[in-house]
């Protein structure tokens, strides 16, 4: 299943991209590889973290709700980004990636005043 996602704003960092592709990864359940349409070098790493983080349950603040046009909980697809150091792999908790699964209205948010880390590591 490839989802066409349209980011409000351009993802940290790779501004000014705001049009990716998202792809399953093969053999690896949760894991999805987030491509720019119109750069094949630029690629992140997004893990649905209810596979590997237990009790990940962010808040959305309404700004978020209302930039994605979220009107039910369950039309939202929550994604976090994963990177691999020399220390392992790790997922950013305080940022996810989080899309409408009906409109593909994306953003990455911040989630202020709930206590997730930036660097949580796996395994």
């Amino acid at each position: 299943m490839t989802a066409l996602l349209d980011f409000v704003d351009p993802p940290l960092g790779l501004a000014p991209h705001t049009r990716f592709r998202l792809d399953p990864i093969d053999g690896a359940d949760g894991l999805f590889s987030l491509g720019a349409v119109d750069d094949d070098g630029l690629r992140l790493y997004l893990v649905d973290p209810q596979t590997v983080v237990s009790g990940y349950a962010p808040t959305l603040a309404e700004e978020h709700v209302d930039a994605l046009g979220l009107t039910a909980a369950d039309d939202a697809l929550v994604l976090v980004v994963a990177s691999h150091t020399g220390e392992g792999v790790h997922v950013n908790l305080l940022a996810p990636i989080v899309a409408n699964k009906v409109t593909g209205a994306t953003a990455q948010v911040i989630l202020e005043g709930q206590d997730y880390p930036l660097r949580a590591p796996l395994g």
